[in-house]
C-alpha cells in the first residue's frame, strides 16, 4: 500500500475548510436570525386585526357584488 503524502495542514479539507465552513454556516445563521428578528418586530407593530370582517359577516349575502368590501383587506 501506498502512503497518502499529499496531505496538509492548510488545504481545504484541513483547519482551512473547517474554518471556513464554520464560518459559512456562522453567517448563515446571523442573518437568518437577523431577518427573524425584523419579521417579528414588523409583526407586533403591525398586526392582524380581524375586527372589521368578522364584525360585518352577518350582513354578507350569497350573491352579492357587495361582498367585494368584506373581503381580506392589507394590514396597513
Amino acid at each position: 500500500m501506498t502512503e497518502n503524502t499529499s496531505r496538509g495542514l492548510f488545504k481545504l479539507n484541513g483547519i482551512t475548510g473547517m474554518l471556513i465552513a464554520t464560518v459559512l454556516l456562522l453567517s448563515i445563521l446571523a442573518g437568518l436570525t437577523i431577518w427573524g428578528i425584523k419579521v417579528q418586530q414588523g409583526s407586533a407593530s403591525n398586526y392582524y386585526d380581524p375586527a372589521p370582517i368578522v364584525g360585518s359577516l352577518d350582513k354578507v349575502q350569497a350573491d352579492s357584488k357587495d361582498n367585494a368590501q368584506f373581503a381580506f383587506q392589507d394590514a396597513k
